[in-house]
């Protein structure tokens, strides 16, 4: 009996074996302490009632070009260092943020500024790393993307860094070290920019990461994916959480590390009659997410940082890297238990997964919070696809976009190959990307240098003023793209070959991260008005570190006008200056 069976069929109360400390080291999300989220700060200037002014909604502003400059600087403190932590009973040393499992909420109005200052303390042995803040647009302040050998040299061990950005798109997010497979090991953590909503809602639950999670250490996989053992190439996740919880059975255990049976599993509270926001984020590190709320129905309202018109769903399908909000009316009756459900998809198109189901408890306000769901909480029925996306023709952006002929179209082509020493490599257009750490190329361009090595994987669009970029996948694994610094529509998305035709080509979808289907097809459009280096990769953490990459240049002219801040030019010296004394262990492209 698996350890979701044993919960669902063999356990009579929820009661938690650790210590919040011991399992997430004192972060609340997944307990009934969980902070419930405002609509937004008030301690902004108001203008009609709101942060933003009355007249922005999610029906005639659009996040990433409408944003109001507040003036207010949300300011927040990172100390990144090893810790121990448990999240599923299994303990471990990890890579923890102010020695938190998952990171700290990180949380702004639309239009304000964020700064983060981390602080390096990663040691025995010492890494360097940075900081992602996943789809924000970081229109003119690209150095502060957190992509090293791209906008930024890495942090070095014992030094600092501030980043400081618009809050601009709004909704949920999430934010993750991009220096090698980092996220892997724990760091990373929510965002949440509040903005108007395209549908009421009563209560804001906050949160609901999801993640497929791995007991061996992080660099430790990345030797079995960037070797020449094929056993090692599709490593299997040893569990599914939500929001950093899960029971694990330590009779499965294959090493000395102490683990502790029935940890305890995240717990969310329900009110009768009220209408609760749930903010989907998968977190993790390859796994396709398929979530659910046994008895109850959704009301998806939003995509990555996109309202859309909302429409009803039993199973919602999250990626790595996508974000989806969901309202889900509490119809039951106040002393009910039910489960909240995130199964990781299995096939040969998804990643494998020896604990793929993740389980949850939602308590109505009277119910006993160490009770268990009764029979009658019933799981649905997954009729989704396990390759693919849920039907776009369902995502109907809340504000009209009809993109125009593109000016530019680029074809790329996905695939994998064995290199001439035996190693594995993903490709695009048969080229693997490897990124210098010590050169940038933001800093690059931004000294006029726009001619490349082919390891760079550059695309330079020039001044087009919008990009099409029709991508086919070869391989038989389903693949989620992502796209920094741009708001993308989603032409189409299916198996075989494209025909040219649009879903909803008056009003697409569009979101920053979109599945490409194992041998099918994407075709992403977007406006090309955001001078920079962009990164342009499948979100799959073993896929990315083997150079399944390619870099956007966007405007030489206009990345020459950036105003690089000095910091960005420190932390490359104090990188260089460790480096000079200490081999970084890079054995993949280094992102």
């Amino acid at each position: 009996m698996t350890i979701a069976s044993k919960l669902l069929h063999g356990t009579t109360a929820l009661i938690a074996a650790l210590s919040q400390q011991q399992t997430n080291g004192g972060n609340q999300l997944g307990t009934l302490h969980a902070k419930k989220l405002p609509a937004f700060f008030t301690n902004n200037p108001m203008v009609n009632g709101f942060p933003w002014g009355s007249g922005k909604t999610a029906y005639s502003a659009d996040g990433y070009y409408d944003a109001p400059n507040t003036g207010v600087i949300r300011s927040y403190d990172f100390t990144v260092a090893r810790g121990t932590v448990a999240p599923d009973g299994f303990e471990k040393s990890s890579l923890l943020i102010n020695g938190q499992y998952p990171g700290p909420l990180i949380e702004a109005n639309w239009g304000d500024t964020i700064q983060v200052t981390v602080h390096n303390e990663i040691a025995n042995p010492p890494e360097g790393t940075t900081m992602h803040w996943h789809g924000q647009r970081q229109h003119n302040t690209e150095a502060y993307d957190g992509v090293p050998s791209i906008s930024m040299c890495p942090i070095a061990p014992g030094s600092t860094y501030t980043y400081s950005f618009q809050a601009n798109p709004w909704g949920s997010s999430w934010y993750h070290s991009h220096y090698s497979s980092q996220m892997a090991e724990g760091l990373w953590g929510p965002m949440v920019i509040h903005g108007p909503n395209s549908a009421n809602y009563d209560i804001d639950l906050g949160p609901v990461t999801l993640n497929d999670y791995f007991h061996t250490p992080y660099y430790d996989i990345l030797e079995g994916v960037m070797g020449t053992d094929p056993s090692g190439f599709r490593p299997a996740s040893d569990n599914n959480l939500i929001n950093g919880k899960m029971n694990f059975d330590c009779s499965n255990s294959t090493t000395s590390n102490k683990c502790t049976n029935n940890a305890g599993v995240s717990k969310f509270q329900f009110t009768s009659g009220k209408t609760h926001l749930l903010r989907l984020i998968n977190t993790g590190s390859q796994g396709i997410q398929k979530f659910s709320i046994d008895n109850h129905m959704m009301n998806v309202i939003a995509t990555d940082f996109v309202p859309i018109k909302p429409y009803e769903a039993s199973v919602v399908t999250v990626a790595v890297g996508q974000r989806t909000d969901v309202l889900v009316k509490a119809t039951g009756k106040p002393t009910d238990i039910y489960w909240m459900r995130s199964n990781l998809a299995q096939g040969q198109c998804t990643e494998p997964a020896l604990q793929p189901l993740a389980l949850a408890a939602i308590y109505y306000e009277h119910a006993n919070t160490t009770g268990v769901p009764s029979p009658n909480s019933t799981a649905h029925v997954d009729t989704t696809d396990p390759c693919s996306n849920d039907d776009l023709a369902q995502q109907t952006p809340a504000m009209k976009q009809t993109p125009t002929a593109p000016a530019k179209t680029i074809n790329m082509n996905v695939n994998f190959a064995i290199n001439a020493t035996g190693h594995l490599v993903w490709t695009i257009n048969n080229q693997t990307f490897r990124g210098d750490y010590n050169s940038p190329l933001l800093l690059l361009a931004n000294s006029g240098n726009s001619s490349f090595t082919s390891e760079r994987n550059v695309y330079n669009v020039g001044t087009s003023s919008s990009v099409r970029v029709i991508i086919k996948n070869t391989t038989p694994t389903s693949h989620p793209w992502h796209f920094h610094g741009h708001e993308v529509f989603i032409l189409a998305a299916g198996t075989g070959t494209w025909d040219g035709t649009i879903v909803n080509p008056s009003n697409p979808a569009r979101r920053d991260v979109q599945l490409l289907p194992a041998g099918g097809y994407l075709v992403l459009q977007w406006n090309s008005d955001n001078a920079g280096v962009w990164p342009f990769h499948c979100h799959i953490a073993w896929h990315l570190s083997g150079g399944l990459y390619a870099n956007i240049l966007e405007n030489i002219a206009g990345i020459q006008k950036l105003s690089i801040p000095s910091t960005s030019y420190q932390v490359c010296r104090d990188w260089a200056s460790f480096t000079g004394s200490n081999l970084p262990n890079q054995i993949d492209s280094g992102v």
